[in-house]
């Protein structure tokens, strides 16, 4: 309950009120990833299919099963088991692996009927702006910032990345773990319009679960109700300052 709090001050939480689709992808994300954990793998795969149908952030989901996947694998072999037994064993795993990218697969071939083009869906992307640079955009940003805003960034970044170290720390499920990475990493190389970078993590929602155990460990209801307030306050605070001001991310 602490977490989904959490992610409901996010700063640009304000958004799950329009007509965009992180509200409905995360929701998708976070059940692909307890069916996950709970060896679920048909219905995990099934739920990537409609988080791929959703955003093409579900790399990140498709990546996810994928490496949980093949660490599985790999770890059974090594200990000595024939790799025919272990490949019939994980059957339902290496078919929830293969279902997983096909919503996105299948919206990348609808684009590209529909406008008569097999890249149709990377050339509308494009044309939005939307491509992976690798950083780029996002370090010419920073760039060409005053130097006071400029900071502010980099200690914004720094902090993301101090969320990803104490995730890592806490020893998270290999395919939570890779997700928020994948998310925070997707988010971070696009070449795409900087004022959406926050609004994009909004999916990562393992990155708020090293605070909300920290928020558990305060062992008072009264004090943690206390700093959700208190965030939920400068959460509907910004998210006013934004629709006042530059408008929606």
């Amino acid at each position: 309950m602490v977490l989904a709090a959490l992610w409901g001050v996010y700063p640009t939480a304000f958004v799950q009120s329009m007509a965009y689709t992180e509200t409905l992808f995360t929701a998708l994300a976070a059940w692909a990833l307890y069916a996950v954990l709970k060896g679920r793998w048909l219905v995990a795969g099934a739920l990537c299919v409609l988080a791929g149908l959703t955003r093409p952030s579900a790399a990140a989901l498709i990546a996810a099963l994928a490496i949980t996947a093949a660490v599985t694998l790999v770890r059974e072999v090594r200990a000595g088991q024939r790799t025919g037994p272990v490949l019939r064993r994980n059957a339902r795993m290496i078919a929830g692996v293969a279902l997983a990218p096909l919503g996105w697969l299948a919206y990348v071939v609808f684009v590209a009927v529909r406008e008569g083009s097999p890249f149709a869906y990377f050339e509308v992307q494009a044309q939005w702006g939307n491509s992976i640079d690798g950083g780029r955009a996002l370090a010419a940003f920073i760039a060409g910032l005053p130097l006071p805003a400029a900071l502010g960034l980099c200690a914004a970044l720094g902090l993301l990345g101090w969320l990803v170290v104490l995730c890592v720390r806490q020893r998270q499920p290999l395919p939570v773990l890779v997700y928020g990475i994948a998310i925070v990493v997707i988010s971070l190389i696009g070449a795409g319009y900087f004022g959406s970078r926050p609004r994009l993590m909004m999916p990562a929602f393992p990155l708020l679960l090293p605070p909300a155990a920290a928020l558990v460990r305060l062992r008072s209801r009264a004090r943690t109700a206390a700093v959700l307030a208190v965030l939920a306050c400068a959460s509907a605070a910004f998210g006013a300052w934004t629709l006042l001001g530059a408008g929606p991310p």
